[in-house]
């Protein structure tokens, strides 16, 4: 029997009441009694959600190479960062598919944190590793930080309380070092739900003392601890890409809709050539956004069929919150992306029609039309 891995911050969850499952190998909560999943994702959206993230993982590239060594592993341009700025990009394999997707932050002009999905770190070390002209500059960090999201509309005036610092008020993939009990945080303007908000790294002998910080101080402001199960209908909603899900080892970034951080033009990075091709030729699938016209969920895996034939499968499906309706991503031939397009969702055996749509499906202060 496999042993999961626990966070520093279980024992606030289990004082919490939280609901725990398995995810990559980690015992997390999916959500705590008294609340649910829809009263924690509503609360985000309205006020302020606290989630526990610690699993990530956290990879430091430094010394004098580093920026040209980041340049080489992701398809995004790290030139183009100033120091306290991040970015988003894919990890690939030499044939464009992506290894992972992850967030740089340029921490100085010769030190670079890269934060990767938990499950996929040991891949993605072992990756760098292996493709880095200079292994010896990548460290994995990860047993080195815990690491907290405070995101919603409240959370800049409840980190001010807590832990005030140059991060608050700057816009989005900034990084900043605040102070709490005399420790430095690394707090960065990122976050995974569509809010603004803040993800906070700290010293993992400090989590705890953070969290119950953090809900003390935004009680005020109804804040609320989230689950699993309510960071995945953030993030559906508003259209961010889960790795295992949306991109995945035979998928890469034009595909996924994420080709805004794919930068061909900065000089070769590895699978650079590989995409080079697929920009010239088009992806032989796109991501697209879908609602339901019939009743029912689309769930992941979930195949999709246009005119009697199998067209493409649902990645993440989930009934929306906020809009109270039934939202889904799914990989379709890029002729049936076209908005109004309708297909059939085979549900349990029934098809369902859905309607392509645009996506994000709810837009966010961060994602205004």
């Amino acid at each position: 029997m496999t042993t999961l891995k626990r966070t520093p911050l279980y024992p606030a969850h289990a004082a919490a009441g939280g609901q725990f499952v398995e995810f990559g190998g980690w015992e997390m909560p999916v959500q705590y009694a008294g609340r649910g999943l829809v009263a924690e994702h509503e609360a985000t959206r309205t006020a302020c959600g606290l989630f526990d993230v610690s699993h990530m993982g956290e990879i430091l590239i430094e010394g004098p190479d580093a920026e040209a060594q980041v340049n080489w592993l992701v398809t995004n341009d790290a030139s183009k960062l100033a120091v306290g700025e991040a970015m988003y990009a894919v990890l690939c394999h030499p044939d464009g598919n992506a290894v992972d997707d992850l967030f740089v932050y340029k921490l100085d002009p010769q030190r670079f944190l890269i934060c990767v999905n938990a499950s996929n770190k040991d891949k993605d070390f072992a990756h760098m590793q292996k493709h880095a002209k200079n292994p010896r500059a990548i460290r994995d960090r990860s047993d080195d930080f815990a690491q907290i999201a405070l995101q919603g509309p409240k959370a800049s005036e409840i980190l001010t309380i807590v832990a005030p610092g140059e991060a608050i008020g700057l816009p989005r993939n900034q990084i900043r070092v605040h102070d709490f009990r005399g420790a430095n945080l690394l707090v960065a303007t990122t976050g995974y739900t569509g809010e603004p908000g803040f993800e906070i790294y700290c010293p993992p002998e400090l989590a705890c003392d953070l969290w119950d910080a953090l809900m003390e101080g935004g009680k005020a402001f109804g804040i609320s601890p989230v689950g699993l199960g309510a960071r995945d209908t953030l993030r559906l909603e508003v259209g961010y890409a889960l790795y295992g899900h949306e991109l995945d080892d035979q998928t890469n970034g034009y595909e996924a809709k994420v080709g805004w951080a794919i930068k061909l033009g900065k000089g070769p990075f590895v699978g650079s050539e590989a995409l080079s091709q697929v920009k010239a030729a088009g992806p032989k699938k796109k991501l697209a956004g879908l609602k339901m016209v019939d009743r029912g969920i689309a769930r992941e895996h979930m195949p999709i069929f246009a005119n009697g034939q199998e067209v493409g499968h649902v990645t993440s499906g989930t009934f929306s919150p906020t809009l109270k309706q039934a939202i889904a991503l799914a990989y379709l031939p890029p002729a049936l992306t076209a908005l109004g397009t309708i297909v059939d969702v085979s549900i349990r055996g029934s098809l369902r029609k859905a309607e392509v749509v645009s996506y994000p499906f709810v837009r966010t202060a961060l994602h205004k039309a």
